[in-house]
């Protein structure tokens, strides 16, 4: 019955001059989202975002169970509708509102009396004969007089089911309902970070997080094989393939942190080894970083967390590099992270056993408080720690 998805946002329609690129931007990722359905238009009319048939037909029920998930993925959508488009004309108008009323309000009220509902019309055809408010009464009138007005209770502010009606000048359109899109902004309208990816569950929320905010993201996680198994960079790989649905493909550096982490165990304070790690993988992304035109680091570190989270080590371990460290999880608390983890689909994954980088030779009382003289005094006593860092860095497994 649908010939059309209305596509809204809101957070777009801010940006004043840079409006344009932003819609541009999403026109996109809803096209790449959409590719393997393979028979969806994707473009722009005056503050929306369409989804048709290339033949402008109704899409297959089977063809909507294909395009509404991917559009949930969206970025920078705030809702979103299947739709009849329809002529600029009331009769047509009334007649389709009228034709699809008894299947979505029957079911509706079989189960109940006096279902509520309401018509909700948008005119911005100035030149159409009839106000908003009259389409709606007309509307209203027409469909009760089709399904008899004891059916159903007008509400007309916290109805069950809604009509939506938009009469535009090229076009008018009819919805029976409004899915939530994932809101912020489309992916590609901020410049692409790096994402310090473990298995765990901060580190893809953190990504997802960045991506929301328009920021195509890069992965970068790091093993200690031969001492974790491959199974560690097997569950990130599937990490990053999820977090990848919702952009267009990121890359994964692979990167094993093992030769560095001997040197720390056998010259280094036992008490300092988790902070003097995350020195070495901050160092290690921030040079992946400026290779591949990464503007940032992203990790999901949140305040006080682990030891390694206190403000004094974050501080300390901030100032190994001069690149933005982006840190979107700073001031959640653990339920936080995993109520999102659990929307997005990471959780299960982040539950799969297999132990990280960080735990290898993990001390068993780690410092809480570093100084940051302390922890560059203690790189001091690792023999040819820079060409250690470059060897590490040359021998990074990229996968596209």
């Amino acid at each position: 019955m649908y010939n059309s998805i209305i596509c809204r946002y809101h957070e777009i329609a801010t940006k004043g001059n840079n409006r344009n690129m932003f819609e541009r931007c999403l026109v996109d990722n809803i096209a790449h989202l959409l590719r393997e359905v393979g028979v969806c238009r994707v473009h722009r009319v005056r503050g929306r975002i369409w989804v048709n048939r290339v033949d402008g037909g109704a899409f297959s029920s089977s063809e909507m169970e294909a395009i509404l998930p991917q559009l949930a993925k969206a970025f920078g959508l705030e809702s979103f509708s299947p739709a009849i488009r329809l002529p600029v004309e009331m009769d047509a108008i009334r007649e389709a509102a009228v034709a699809m009323a008894p299947e979505v309000l029957g079911a509706a009220m079989e189960k109940q009396d006096n279902v509520t509902f309401r018509v909700r019309a948008r005119r911005s055809n100035k030149r159409f004969p009839l106000r908003s408010q009259e389409i709606e009464i007309d509307l209203v009138s027409a469909i009760a007089e089709r399904l008899g007005e004891r059916r159903f209770k007008l509400d007309l502010d916290h109805a069950e089911i809604t009509l939506g009606c938009e009469v535009r000048d090229e076009f008018a359109a009819l919805f029976w309902t409004s899915l939530p899109g994932p809101g912020g902004l489309p992916v590609g309208s901020n410049p692409r970070v790096l994402t310090l990816l473990s298995g765990g569950i901060d580190s893809p929320v953190a990504a997802w997080m960045v991506m929301k905010r328009g920021c195509p993201t890069d992965y970068i996680t790091f093993h200690s094989s031969p001492y974790t198994p491959p199974e560690t960079e097997e569950k990130v790989r599937r990490l990053a393939r999820h977090l990848n649905e919702w952009q267009i493909r990121g890359k994964l550096h692979l990167c094993n942190l093992a030769p560095l982490q001997k040197l720390i165990r056998d010259c280094c304070n036992e008490r300092m080894r988790t902070v003097l790690y995350r020195r070495a993988m901050l160092r290690i992304a921030e040079q992946v970083a400026l290779r591949s035109d990464c503007r940032a680091l992203v990790t999901g570190e949140a305040v006080g967390q682990v030891a390694s989270q206190t403000i004094n080590n974050m501080n300390t371990i901030n100032r190994a590099v001069d690149m933005l460290v982006l840190r979107p999880l700073v001031g959640a608390d653990k339920n936080e992270s995993i109520r999102i983890a659990e929307a997005i689909g990471t959780m299960e994954l982040s539950c799969i056993p297999a132990p990280d980088s960080c735990t290898v030779f993990a001390p068993s009382s780690p410092a809480t408080s570093v100084p940051l003289e302390l922890a560059e005094a203690e790189e001091r006593k690792i023999p040819e720690y820079s060409a250690v860092i470059e060897k590490i860095i040359a021998d990074i497994v990229t996968e596209a």
